[in-house]
């Protein structure tokens, strides 16, 4: 078999106001582990803000984006404005708030939320060419403005939550966080990871399978 090509964006680096860290190590582990070849990107803008983990509190800084996400990716790291669909088999968003804040507006704005036009349009290309995405944890949140109304995700059982991705058009499946929902006319696949996780165990058990799945679908030509 080929090796595939992974595209993986970042929102920043810590669950408060960027990806989450054990979501994106977790994925970037399983691409590893199974033999994908990966390259991470991320939008060069500044974040929504920047949160005290400790405290949980505003902090009175401004980061970006692709600074911070470079952190997680250990320097290897692109501007999303460098991602090409034709250099990709697939793509695979982790969550953490920076998807509904640095990636997104759905934090603030929710069902009437807009994505970051960078971010859009490079995944808008990958669900054009019928190539395999991933969401996890928010994530699937943008899912109804990638592929439009009818698509179906999951973030796990929140009620607000889901309730804010159905007016966008989205159909939202519940789901277990060691399970997967995969909408297979258009090769979406997304899990709840800490939209339900309590532990790092648990996240991972819903985004190996997702990890998995993306990669077989990806398979599925050859």
């Amino acid at each position: 078999m080929t090796q595939k090509k992974v595209a993986v964006i970042l929102s920043g680096c810590g669950v408060y106001d960027g990806a989450e860290i054990h979501e994106s190590v977790i994925t970037l582990l399983r691409l590893d582990q199974r033999g994908a070849k990966v390259q991470c990107f991320a939008p060069n803008i500044a974040q929504l803000h920047v949160i005290n983990h400790l405290t949980g509190e505003e902090m009175p800084e401004s980061r970006n984006v692709l600074v911070e996400s470079a952190r997680i990716a250990r320097g290897d790291i692109k501007d999303i404005r460098e991602a090409k669909v034709d250099d990709f088999d697939a793509l695979i968003v982790p969550g953490g708030f920076g998807a509904a804040k640095n990636l997104s507006s759905f934090a603030t704005e929710g069902d009437k939320c807009t994505v970051q036009a960078d971010v859009l349009a490079l995944a808008e290309a990958f669900a054009e060419a019928a190539k395999p995405v991933g969401l996890m944890c928010i994530s699937p949140a943008i899912a109804a403005k990638i592929y439009g109304p009818g698509v179906t995700c999951t973030i796990g059982k929140d009620a607000d939550t889901a309730s804010a991705v159905t007016k966008m058009g989205a159909i939202h499946q519940e789901c277990e966080v060691s399970e997967i929902v995969e909408d297979k006319a258009r090769k979406l696949v997304s899990t709840p990871a800490y939209m339900l996780a309590h532990s790092i165990s648990e996240a991972a058990s819903g985004i190996n399978k997702m990890v998995d799945r993306v990669l077989e679908l990806t398979h599925e030509g050859d």
